[in-house]
């Protein structure tokens, strides 16, 4: 492939920043594409050079590949890095980009097209014996058949869309009379949100954990595992709170989880990054979920137990140059959790809550790690996803870990949109995530708006406290300057979020 010199990244927010900022370390010049509802975005300041690809919405503008590469061709690129979400996954930018002369930084499109379908992924790795979850192994439309298959499978059984992902195109049934409606809204939904109605039907683990192993491919045929991660607690089947390692394999089952993983890689030629996903059920076992052919959103917690940056060793592979390690190199250092902060209001179902940032102050100390694309007084656009940061911490222990993201979390200011900070406060504290003793329900299990309502309640009787504390001091005769510095040290700051 050859030495890249400059790289488009066909993305935008904390993510672009976060390629941005890696490549330049290794001298390479970076070029970044932007909507015209991003055109003050960090990302945008940060590259080399910026390009306007379009109006705000998506489809106008990110998710524009004739346009991403002719910017690419323009600016003199010789290489895309996509980031995750747009057009990250889909086979065809890939080709695109390939045919236009360009480097992919990411797998070969024929990996991303088979595994980009459950079914296809899944026959790939029932080829290699990677555990499957018992179910159909083709798209199926005879309700006759499928019932038959289901009762054969045992209720409960999960329909799922071939093409699908976020939880669209999924229906959990219960019973054989539930079976034909929950299919027909399966089908419907695939068709509305990925113009394929094709469906499937597995066994459903009622109470899985989802753990997942980073995967590394060269174009030389070497696949390494950069070990698990820990993503089970999820809002709407997306992550909210993902670590690493997880409390709950053993050296034995980490070794047959990451062949399993290797072997899924192996199953359709893949190289470059990669996250193959398990559902790991309540007698731990293990099956294979699907793969993620491109950099997560918890790329972080990797590198932070592995003391690797992900995006640097994806460029050299997309150079062409073999994994520069074995897998008897890597080691496991520590313990990292990351949070994601989202401008969501978890006391109102989580929904959206779009805003300007009137104060917007990170946390600092050691350890600790904020992946983000804003500033004070940006405001947060309604036509992407409403993340505003990652926030990461890194110690030598899982407990430790917790405690100093318990600290983040209250030195992160932020006001002018409510967010998930209170939420992962909340977990942070739970008792069933301490222990370790969690699976993907613990949101439907334990959380209730209730919960940080009544927090936020209890701490402005606490400052209402601190204050009249701090007047009947002054009263005493003290200075003026301790009246105005106290309250603010005894309480916890994501409770400023609330407007």
């Amino acid at each position: 492939m050859g030495k890249i010199h400059k790289i488009l990244v066909a993305n935008r927010g904390e993510i672009a920043l976060r390629v941005m900022r890696s490549v330049r370390e290794m001298g390479i010049r970076t070029v970044a594409v932007y909507s015209e509802a991003d055109r003050q975005s960090l990302h945008v300041r940060f590259a080399d050079e910026a390009v306007c690809i379009g109006p705000p919405p998506s489809s106008e503008s990110y998710l524009r590949m004739d346009v991403i590469i002719e910017a690419a061709k323009k600016t003199g690129a010789d290489a895309i890095h996509p980031g995750y979400g747009f057009l990250s996954e889909n086979e065809d930018f890939a080709r695109a980009v390939i045919a236009a002369g360009l480097i992919f930084i990411g797998p070969p499109p024929e990996a991303i097209e088979v595994m980009g379908s459950k079914l296809a992924a899944k026959n790939a790795a029932a080829k290699f014996n990677v555990p499957l979850v018992p179910g159909t192994s083709e798209p199926i439309d005879d309700i006759a058949k499928a019932k038959k298959l289901s009762r054969e499978i045992g209720y409960p059984v999960l329909i799922k869309a071939s093409a699908g992902g976020g939880g669209k195109g999924m229906r959990i049934v219960n019973k054989e009379e539930e079976f034909e409606e929950q299919m027909e809204r399966a089908v419907s939904e695939a068709t509305s949100a990925f113009g394929d109605g094709s469906v499937f039907i597995e066994k459903y683990v009622s109470r899985p954990r989802h753990i997942e192993f980073q995967i590394f491919g060269d174009q030389h045929g070497n696949v390494v595992h950069l070990f698990e991660r820990e993503c089970s607690i999820q809002r709407r089947h997306q992550k909210v709170v993902e670590e690493a390692p997880s409390a709950v394999l053993t050296p034995e089952l980490r070794e047959a989880m990451g062949q399993a993983a290797i072997n899924v890689a192996k199953s359709c030629g893949y190289y470059n990054a990669g996250t193959v996903e398990f559902i790991f059920d309540e007698s731990r076992k293990f099956y294979f979920l699907e793969m993620n052919t491109r950099l997560q959103v918890e790329h972080p917690v990797t590198e932070q137990i592995t003391g690797l940056d992900l995006v640097q060793l994806q460029v050299r592979i997309a150079e062409g140059e073999r994994i520069p390690f074995r897998q008897e190199d890597v080691r496991i250092n520590g313990h990292a959790i990351e949070v994601r902060v989202y401008a969501e209001d978890p006391a109102n179902n989580f929904l959206p809550d779009i805003g300007t940032l009137k104060t917007y102050r990170r946390p600092q100390g050691h350890g600790i790690r904020v992946d983000d694309g804003f500033e004070e007084g940006m405001s947060i656009p309604f036509y992407y996803d409403p993340m505003i940061a990652k926030m990461i911490c890194h110690a030598e222990t899982r407990e430790a870990a917790i405690e100093k993201m318990i600290r983040a979390i209250d030195d992160y200011q932020i006001t002018g949109a409510e967010t998930t900070l209170g939420f992962c406060r909340f977990v942070m504290q739970h008792e069933a995530f301490r222990s370790g003793n969690f699976d993907t329900k613990f949101v439907e299990q334990y959380f209730q708006p209730a919960v940080l309502l009544a927090t936020a309640a209890h701490e402005d009787e606490d400052i209402l406290a601190a204050a009249l504390a701090v007047k009947a001091f002054a009263a005493a005769g003290h200075s003026a300057q301790t009246s105005q510095e106290a309250p603010s040290t005894s309480v916890s700051r994501w409770k400023t979020q609330r407007k």
